[in-house]
């Protein structure tokens, strides 16, 4: 996959992919992600929405259908969980860096 100007991802977008493993509300994402961190990051509503239009713009995620027509429940794509990979692999490769696994010869 070619490099796409949305990479390296936010720390908001990390987590919304993340969190849309399993289908989703923008409410729900939400609490997720806030979960996920342990609490330490909150997402505003307009934070969300905006992330969530790219994120479909780019068909990263898709709208699923909901028993509940008034509210929009999204899920991550196959493509969504590639980009995902590729910046889970770019992440390790900076954790090897931490813990000395990365030996650089022009030292």
């Amino acid at each position: 996959m070619k490099r796409h100007k949305l990479l390296p991802l936010t720390e908001t977008m990390h987590y919304i992919l993340l969190a849309l493993r399993s289908p989703l509300h923008g409410y729900a994402i939400m609490q997720e992600v806030e979960t996920m961190s342990n609490g330490e990051v909150r997402i505003a509503a307009g934070t969300l929405y905006g992330a969530i239009e790219n994120l479909l713009k780019y068909n990263w995620i898709i709208l699923v259908p909901s028993d509940d027509p008034r509210r929009k429940v999204y899920r991550i794509t196959d493509e969504g969980l590639e980009i995902l990979e590729i910046e889970k692999r770019r992440f390790m490769h900076i954790l090897s860096l931490y813990e000395g696994g990365f030996n650089d010869e022009k030292a």
